[in-house]
């Protein structure tokens, strides 16, 4: 099972050896590459070389794809052969254009759960770190047994915190492994608590205060969004009530009288 999983590889995983050619052959690095696509794939949990020559290969191969799909069914299937010529055109452009932006839209759905799942760990990280600290255990030792704990709850989290512990040995400068998980997040609750280790190491003020209010705020911060989804809840209600509980509700105390109106003579 191993082996199958490791031949197959992964997009976080492996270096696929065609893909880089031909990358470097188009050159695709200059001309689709910025900060912004380093820094969502980071954010996505996609850091590996392999994982950006995947996403810039995808970015070029997929609007050629889905533009030969969309001619093949529009135009050699008859699919909206009833609508103007220009219009079959535009819609192969848009399908072109949709998949220009696809590899975007998956890295950015990407991102966005890998945050959410850490967002709702990070206060239990937090007061297990706090009681670490407390105890006189070292910030890696910390790391370590956290990302332990919380992997069931968050193994996005428990990924992070375990390259951190990494990074905080073999780096030169502590302070950069603090700032690359917060980077690595794009969490700003993750990046408070990673403000206040930096402190802590620069000046050498003790950390389990900071750590204690920074848990409180974290713990606030999620249910004051639990409490606004509950707020949101009930005008997201209205309009499947309206549809499909209240003629329910019409018939049942209805009906019997209308069958009733229906028997007398």
């Amino acid at each position: 099972m191993n082996a199958e999983a490791n031949s197959r590889g992964s997009l976080r995983h492996g270096n696929n050896t065609s893909i880089r050619q031909v990358v470097e052959r188009l050159n695709l690095r200059e001309a689709l590459v910025d900060s912004k696509t380093i820094s969502k794939l980071s954010v996505g949990g996609y850091r590996t070389q392999n994982a950006l020559n995947i996403f810039l290969m995808a970015r070029f191969a997929l609007p050629f794809l889905f533009l030969a799909v969309a001619i093949f069914y529009i135009f050699g299937l008859g699919v909206l052969e009833d609508k103007p010529m220009m219009v079959r055109v535009l819609v192969c452009l848009g399908a072109a254009y949709l998949g220009f932006y696809a590899p975007n839209i998956f890295v950015s759905n990407s991102a966005k759960k890998r945050q959410a799942s850490i967002r709702t760990a990070w206060p239990d990280a937090l007061d297990l770190m706090l009681i670490c600290v407390e105890s006189g255990v070292s910030i890696e030792a910390a790391f370590r047994r956290v990302a332990d704990e919380v992997a069931s709850q968050s193994t996005a989290l428990a990924e992070e915190l375990i390259l951190t512990n990494a990074e905080l040995s073999y780096l030169s400068e502590r302070r950069k492994a603090f700032e690359n998980l917060g980077e690595r997040t794009g969490l700003d609750t993750v990046k408070s608590v990673c403000q206040a280790l930096n402190q802590a190491e620069r000046y050498g003020t003790p950390i389990a205060q900071a750590l204690r209010v920074l848990a409180q705020e974290s713990r606030d911060a999620r249910m004051n969004e639990a409490e606004a989804k509950a707020a949101a809840l009930p005008p997201k209600l209205t309009v499947p009530m309206i549809l499909f509980f209240l003629p329910v509700i019409f018939g049942v105390i209805l009906g019997p009288a209308a069958l009733v109106l229906l028997d007398q003579p």
